[in-house]
Order: structure tokens, then sequence, then C-alpha cells
């Protein structure tokens, strides 16, 4: 299987390396299938990251004249197909799949980490689907 680089319409440069390299492990580790060049694979994962925030306010405790925020939500949705390669047949695609990660603040890393495995969970069920 081939992982093509996710294309990102987001100013978060990091999203790219970060969900390819949450795909490739999920493929090779709880798929079991190895990583090909794109022009050997028998099936291809694509997609785009088409939308990050993370500073989503979820949860508020009371202060004196304000609400200080306790909780946070990162949101990351992709669009994301995994395609035959021999055929060119869409073997499984989610457009619009959005994932999300709750964090305390300033934790934010540790809600992307959610968010993203959150997101390679989707594509591992929805790979083994078309099994």
């Amino acid at each position: 299987m081939a992982i093509i680089p996710f294309d990102n319409q987001t100013p978060e440069a990091a999203l790219t390396k970060e969900v390819n390299d949450a795909i490739t492990e999920a493929i090779q580790g709880r798929l079991g299938l190895r990583s090909a060049a794109q022009s050997n694979a028998d099936a291809v994962v694509r997609g785009r990251v088409v939308h990050y925030e993370s500073n989503v306010p979820i949860a508020f405790q009371p202060g004196v004249g304000r609400a200080d925020v306790t909780q946070r939500q990162v949101q990351i949705t992709v669009d994301v197909e995994i395609v035959n390669q021999k055929t060119g047949k869409t073997l499984w695609q989610r457009p619009g799949l959005l994932v999300v990660g709750e964090y305390v603040p300033p934790q934010e890393t540790a809600g992307r980490k959610i968010a993203l495995q959150k997101l390679v969970n989707d594509i591992v069920d929805g790979a083994q689907s078309q099994w």
C-alpha cells in the first residue's frame, strides 16, 4: 500500500508529516501491510487536510468577572480515500471526516495526538471494511 502525502490546506505545516507518519505506522502495524512506492502498490491512501482548529473551548469554570476555559478541543477535518491501483476503483472514502481531541490548556499537542489517533482508527476501520 502506498500512502501519498496528504495535501495540507491549513496554515499548520507540521500536520502533513504528522498525518502521514500516523497513517503509515497504522497501516504497517495494525493492518500488517507493507509500504510501497505508488508505482508498485496494490492500493493507495490519499487525501488532504482541509481544516485545523486547535483552540475550541468546550468547558468553562466561572471566575470573578470572567470565565476560565478549563478544556479545549483540537479539530482536524480531512478528505481521505483508498483506491485500488489495478482497477482505479475507490475502495473507501470519507470526505469531510472530522476528528477531535480534547485537552487541558495549554497541552494542545496532547489533543492533536488524540485527534490523529481517531483519524487513524477511522482509516484502518475503513480499510478493513473492504477486505
